[in-house]
């Protein structure tokens, strides 16, 4: 089982305010703040943001994305709306994705502001 992921960031304090308030909607805070990384979680730090000042934005095709998983539909929202507000950009609007499970599969997807992909998720009842 996966401990915990790192994703790079061109802007380490551009990143943490924005990521303070997305993953704040879901129950996450800044636990780690060692430098150049941060880590973010619940109970011990699961999501790490590292600074990497040279890197390019990352291409929309690139394939990679983190999803974390909550509690509610309404935790899904507010994790997507919440990054709206905060500068990111929606890769996929709350909704149901039947393609992805059976039927109960509630998801969105937002890119930070280097365009690192993250999806916040819920199972509902079919």
């Amino acid at each position: 089982m996966i401990d915990h992921v790192s994703i790079g960031v061109s802007d380490l304090s551009r990143a943490m305010r924005f990521y303070e308030a997305v993953l704040g909607a879901i129950g996450y805070t800044a636990l780690d703040v060692r430098g150049s990384t941060v880590g973010f979680g619940k109970d011990y730090s699961e999501l790490w943001l590292n600074a990497r000042p040279d890197m390019a934005p990352i291409a929309r095709g690139s394939g990679a994305h983190v999803c974390l998983r909550v509690r509610s539909t309404q935790m899904v929202d507010a994790f997507h709306a919440t990054a709206l507000s905060a500068g990111g950009a929606s890769d996929g609007p709350p909704g149901l994705r039947p393609h992805d499970g059976e039927g109960g599969y509630y998801a969105a997807f937002i890119r930070d502001h280097d365009g690192n992909r993250i999806e916040a998720v819920t199972f509902v009842p079919a």
